[in-house]
């Protein structure tokens, strides 16, 4: 049994190299594997030429105890993967019974015919076990050469995961005695990083030798994450120690644990209390109600969105008064609040949120920029607004405006203090 494996994940295609597919496949798998303890020395990205490819292959082998690799797999001829591993570790390609009975099930199910393209991906290399993707079309494989496992598997990022799952995973779980990490992890919105890092420095500072901590940030969150081996027993205990020291300090900022989303928080808050919540989306045209049904069971508390984008909607259906549009706009305090109230009362909710504002790149103004947001939430206390500016960017400024509509929410509903300027 082997200890403390290395990795390298190779994902290959030149839809990855010219940025029209963002690389996915390489973020989960690095994540996943570290939670394992395999440590991940090297990501590759390649475009689909041979040269490249071998040579890739060969680096990762000659230092690498895993290798990972995803892509080119199809039946077009651009996909290479498998007649370059063919070559690379000295074998044939065989026409595989049990991968042609389960492509031409696949296809049936879906009222399609098994063309000749397609059957082509029934034939794998004699030296690879296939791994069977009940997915998808492309079956994975898996070589093991000098002790080192070669796996290669489909770009599409739901059959690659279900193949690690099923297939790799445990296998390398059964092959190595894998180091026992233990992650936790804090999401916290509305900090800035270097704000946070100034908050938390004495904490930071007097962290034991043997944590770990990493500051995660992504547009309006940080997520934190604390690490330590388990090698003693005590591992969670020490975790546990410093997470109550962190609670002391941010405890009301920390808006859920160990990838948790700010709308999957927002449903077990709402869930939990037997609360309901609608939006009036105006700026973000339903992507805060895209975000809060993305996840499964949204339906338990969300009753609903009215996306007025245009004016005559937000008149028409959500009762904003001319005058308010005339001489204050869409974009203000008044529009929002009314949008809210009005909504609350239409969904028949507990909550609702309204938000109108200048994502950009045009339509901004001296007095009213691009990045100007008011947001507003209609709760059974009252009516709460709030104007924010964000930036210049579109699909940036209409992030931030769910990020900011969705963590206020959660405060209101566990009434935490979110500040007098709220109330205006």
């Amino acid at each position: 049994m082997n200890t403390t494996p290395q990795a390298e994940i190779l994902n290959i295609g030149d839809e990855l190299l010219i940025g029209q597919i963002v690389n996915t496949n390489a973020v989960w798998l690095a994540q996943e594997l570290n939670k394992r303890g395999v440590a991940v020395q090297r990501m590759t990205t390649v475009g689909d030429r041979e040269m490249d490819i071998v040579a890739a292959l060969t680096h990762a082998m000659q230092h690498q105890d895993i290798i990972i690799i995803t892509g080119g797999l199809g039946p077009t001829k651009d996909d290479l993967t498998k007649d370059i591993l063919t070559r690379f570790f000295n074998t044939r390609l065989v026409f595989h019974e049990e991968v042609f009975q389960l492509l031409d099930s696949f296809f049936k199910k879906r009222g399609r015919v098994l063309n000749e393209a397609n059957k082509t991906q029934c034939y794998v290399p004699e030296a690879c076990t296939v791994l069977m993707n009940y997915w998808g079309t492309a079956p994975g494989m898996l070589f093991e050469k000098e002790g080192k496992i070669i796996v290669s598997l489909p770009g599409v990022p739901l059959e690659m995961k279900e193949l690690m799952n099923k297939y790799i995973f445990p296998l390398i779980e059964s092959r190595y005695t894998l180091p026992p990490l233990i992650h936790r992890s804090f999401l916290t919105e509305g900090i800035p990083e270097s704000e946070l890092m100034t908050i938390l420095a004495d904490w930071e500072n007097n962290l034991p030798p043997s944590i770990k901590l990493a500051y995660l940030p992504s547009a309006g969150q940080v997520t934190l994450r604390l690490s330590t081996l388990n090698t003693d027993g005590k591992g969670k205990e020490l975790i546990l120690e410093q997470e109550e020291k962190l609670k002391a300090i941010i405890g009301h900022e920390i808006v859920g644990y160990d990838g948790e989303t700010l709308e999957q928080v927002i449903q077990r808050i709402f869930i939990e209390n037997k609360l309901t919540l609608g939006t009036a989306e105006s700026c973000t045209g339903g992507y805060i109600a895209h975000k809060i049904t993305s996840v499964p069971g949204s339906s338990a508390y969300f009753m609903g969105s009215v996306v007025s984008y245009h004016n005559r909607v937000k008149q028409e259906i959500l009762q904003v008064k001319n005058e308010t549009l005339q001489t204050v706009g869409a974009v203000s305090k008044e529009t929002v609040i009314q949008m809210a109230e009005n909504a609350r009362k239409m969904l028949h909710t507990d909550y609702t949120i309204a938000v109108s504002g200048i994502a950009g790149p045009d339509g901004g103004t001296p007095e009213k920029p691009v990045g100007t947001v008011w947001v507003a939430w209609a709760t059974p206390q009252g009516t709460l607004t709030k104007k924010y500016r964000f930036g210049n960017d579109r699909l940036t400024n209409i992030h931030r405006t769910y990020q900011a509509a969705l963590g206020v929410l959660r405060k209101l509903v566990l009434n935490i203090p979110v500040g007098e300027n709220f109330w205006e």
